[in-house]
């Protein structure tokens, strides 16, 4: 960004960003250690960091809506998928980079962005497609932190309604306008992962020590709507690489990044596949009608604290959602290269007020993740991807000059070839058109059932 002093030194076939000296005071290299974060550690940290939030609480919702069998496919599935479509938004980051600076564009002030990648290499027609889904899906990725925060703190404090809560944390989480990019993220992505690990093998331990509740059942999958809204939200869980660019553009390295988003989504998975397991096997059918896990374990200073770390680590997560919003929305009124952070954090809280009015709107954790999984997720971060790879790869010429090539391993360009052409058929007819269908069934079924507006979403008769 602006503020950031770099130098740029060529290697291999495009220009990387390096800082500038080292620092010398105590202050400044405090400042480093906390705050300016550029390597592929960082970057493993904010990919697993942010694609599981308040999905964590979710994914035992999924398993009672899908099976235990098919909640552990589905995640290894799309896990898999989800770091392909990442790896290969990584190839077209580096390819529209290279080409860029050939022409001696330079990026020292200015971040990257997917809907630019798409521009570069494509033209304004697949630019305006991909920043529609990308900016509508980030949109009600924050508005998801939003909710969950106040479905949260509600099993600790129920004195306010969920609304309310709403309402308290809206304010808290437009403090994010004052970060001013993905390198100031270090510290954030390191504890936000152990927030996530804790909680997850909190779940893990609580529900087996728990057991099984009296006269439990396990009898998903029953209808054909219960089944893929629970797949949904899996193909949301594992697509949560819409800042990919973002966070590769934030490194100082950015080829360094071809395989941390699987490392990233492996790590995932041991937190996911044991609590989300866990949590079905104790409590069955019950969670149908509870979509957060933390509603059905009972109240301990360990669940307690699951729901502090959660809430800190859904304000990191809405700022991960909320930042690549605040650059296009910089770049739109032409505040996104000045220096004044004060400056540019005004002119980022309009970003923040349709985001608080929609959580106010539909605030139904759960049932919203599948719907954004269908209608976002599936375009956003599987099929445009994969769509654009093939159609920028589609000559012989470009072949030729490609960057980087896919691997030999995985069959060379006829090989990502037919795993593009897989992705595509599979998400558009079972994550968007069955899911799509599934997830807006259930959606409309909570709106009929709660109500616009519902002042606390799931909570007991006496307290709604």
């Amino acid at each position: 960004m602006a503020s950031e002093k770099v130098e740029t030194v060529i290697a291999g076939s495009y220009v990387e960003m390096e800082r500038e000296g080292k620092p010398k005071s105590v202050k400044s290299k405090l400042s480093k250690f906390f705050w300016d974060g550029g390597s592929a550690y960082d970057a493993w940290f904010s990919c697993a960091s942010n694609q599981v939030a308040q999905v964590l609480l979710t994914l035992p919702y999924s398993f009672s809506q899908l099976g235990l069998l098919s909640g552990i496919l589905f995640q290894l599935f799309y896990g898999l998928m989800g770091s392909w479509t990442a790896y290969l938004i990584s190839l077209l980051y580096v390819e529209y980079r290279t080409r860029k600076e050939r022409e001696k564009v330079d990026f020292r002030n200015h971040v990257i962005q997917w809907f630019e990648v798409l521009d570069g290499l494509l033209g304004k027609h697949w630019r305006n497609v991909g920043l529609f889904f990308n900016c509508t899906f980030l949109l009600f990725g924050s508005v998801i932190q939003l909710i969950a925060c106040a479905s949260n703190i509600y099993y600790i404090n129920d004195n306010l309604d969920k609304r309310t809560w709403t309402y308290i944390f809206g304010a808290c989480c437009a403090t994010t306008v004052f970060i001013p990019s993905f390198h100031n993220y270090r510290i954030w992505s390191f504890l936000g992962l152990i927030m996530t690990t804790y909680t997850a093998w909190y779940l893990t331990i609580a529900s087996l020590i728990h057991g099984k509740v009296e006269g439990v059942k396990h009898s998903g999958p029953t209808t054909m709507v219960l089944y893929f809204t629970g797949a949904t939200n899996i193909l949301y869980t594992f697509g949560g690489h819409a800042v990919t660019v973002e966070i590769m553009h934030a490194m100082w390295k950015p080829q360094k990044f071809k395989l941390i988003y699987l490392m990233a989504t492996l790590y995932v998975l041991t937190l996911t596949l044991p609590s989300a397991s866990a949590v079905y096997w104790a409590f069955g059918d019950n969670l149908l009608t509870h979509s957060n896990a933390l509603a059905l374990l009972p109240r301990t200073g360990f669940r307690d604290t699951a729901v502090v770390l959660m809430l800190i680590h859904q304000f990191i997560t809405f700022g991960f959602a909320c930042t690549p919003l605040y650059f296009v929305w910089e770049k739109f009124i032409q505040m996104h290269e000045t220096k004044s952070m004060l400056k540019r954090a005004l002119a980022r809280l309009p970003v923040v007020i349709p985001i608080w009015f929609l959580a106010i709107i539909f605030p139904f954790f759960g049932p919203i993740n599948s719907t954004v999984g269908s209608l976002l997720v599936s375009f956003t971060v599987y099929i445009i991807p994969a769509l654009a790879h093939m159609v920028t790869f589609a000559s012989a010429s470009a072949r030729e000059n490609a960057v980087e090539r896919p691997p030999s391993l995985l069959g060379g360009w006829a090989g990502s070839y037919a795993i593009n052409s897989f992705v595509v058929v599979w998400v558009l007819i079972v994550g968007f058109g069955f899911g799509g269908w599934a997830s807006m069934l259930n959606f409309i079924r909570q709106v009929d059932t709660f109500g616009l507006f519902t002042k606390c979403y799931q909570c007991p008769p006496h307290k709604a």
